[in-house]
């Protein structure tokens, strides 16, 4: 795995040599639907942002960009907003772009740490401050860094595994764990938060630990295949712990065929759409909340400031495990996210819009379950 990485890394500084800009006609990705540029560069004085793909969560498509261009733009700040789409080389190149035609600050959400350190060097050498923003670099030696507890993430999904296998009165249940992928650091800290849980109750005999794999680049197809592998060899499996809604889905759907779907629980997290609907069907036990407008208000923040030759004060710091250097960390809560308080989400945050959610086959559950303004339509009919 470290020798692919290297090679791809590798790949990447050899594309760098050769382009030295985006190409705005839409190379890096679409414009105006969040899944590329917001701006074009030439030159101008601004913040660049990259970010990692549009495959591993829908939130890199539509969330993400949409609410940090809104940060800039209420600070009137230029911001240009490029999706690498999974492509290891082009983020290298996307990031030598930016650091060569003008941008002041750069914000990086990597696809993995050799590339993002490669852009985070470069960066640096310009003396352009720069912000590791949801995943950290490893041994990158960004300035900030701006996400979630990870390891509470982890831990909320083990929780929420423990206690719907406890509603379910299911007796030593067999495990599986399908995690994110190896080259992204918070899906090491997501393990680490959920094992802890876990293993005491593999200790006590009260869970019996079945396959454990890793699921590269969080791609919902691996993650197919890997637990069509899993069920085949351990087909008594009762729970899984899935480390996002997008594995979570694929394990669903595998789930499905052998009909054991509302009967194995099985866990997520981001409270996408998709996990949403599993939820309501019942097939999904929990996911978590990581609130995006958050974490990319308070990355807009610190890059606003910086872009204002401003020196941000930030109280928390996090040990990067590989340089042992302290990073200045901004550190959110995430929040478990089930049946019963689905409207965090839906109606208070607004986060996954109600009509989106609701419709079609999901109509009639969001009725029955209270969604959003079903809940007052109920309250005003027994009124």
């Amino acid at each position: 795995m470290r020798k692919k990485l290297l090679a791809i890394a590798a790949v990447g500084l050899m594309a760098t040599a050769t382009m030295t800009a985006c190409d705005d006609s839409g190379d890096s990705g679409d414009t105006g639907s969040g899944s590329g540029n917001t701006s074009s560069g030439n030159g101008k004085a601004r913040v660049g942002v990259i970010l990692p793909d549009t495959e591993s969560s829908v939130r890199w498509k539509n969330e993400d960009p949409k609410y940090l261009k809104a940060a800039f733009d209420e600070a009137k700040v230029p911001v240009e907003i490029v999706n690498a789409q999974g492509d290891r080389a082009k983020f290298v190149q996307i990031g030598e772009s930016m650091i060569n035609s003008g941008v002041k600050v750069l914000i990086i959400a990597n696809l993995d740490s050799i590339s993002g350190k490669a852009v985070l060097e470069k960066a640096r050498a310009k003396k352009i401050p720069t912000i590791d923003y949801d995943r950290l670099t490893l041994n990158g030696g960004a300035d900030y860094y701006v996400s979630f507890d990870n390891n509470k993430v982890g831990s909320l999904q083990a929780y929420g595994l423990i206690k719907c296998l406890e509603t379910k009165g299911v007796q030593n249940p067999v495990i599986a764990q399908l995690n994110g992928s190896p080259s992204d650091n918070n899906a090491h800290l997501f393990k680490e938060g959920y094992d802890v849980p876990l293993n005491e109750k593999y200790d006590a005999a009260e869970f019996t630990k079945g396959p454990d794999q890793w699921v590269e680049d969080w791609d919902p197809d691996n993650a197919t295949k890997i637990f069509e592998q899993m069920l085949s060899q351990a087909p008594n499996i009762r729970g899984v712990l899935a480390a996002n809604d997008g594995i979570g889905d694929a394990v669903i759907k595998v789930l499905r065929k052998k009909k054991l779907n509302g009967i194995v629980p099985v866990t997520g997290q981001d409270a996408t759409l998709e996990g949403l609907q599993n939820l309501l069907t019942g097939e999904q036990c929990m996911t978590v909340y990581k609130a995006t407008k958050l974490e990319a208000v308070n990355a807009a923040n610190l890059a606003v400031k910086l872009f204002n030759n401003e020196k941000p004060t930030v109280s928390n710091t996090l040990k990067d495990p590989e340089s042992g250097a302290y990073v200045p960390f901004v550190s959110l809560p995430p929040e478990a996210i089930t049946l019963e308080n689905i409207n965090k989400v839906v109606a208070e945050d607004k986060y996954i819009p109600q009509a989106s959610l609701c419709k079609g086959k999901y109509l009639a559950l969001c009725k029955q379950h209270e969604v959003g303004t079903f809940v007052k339509a109920d309250e005003d009919e027994d009124n």
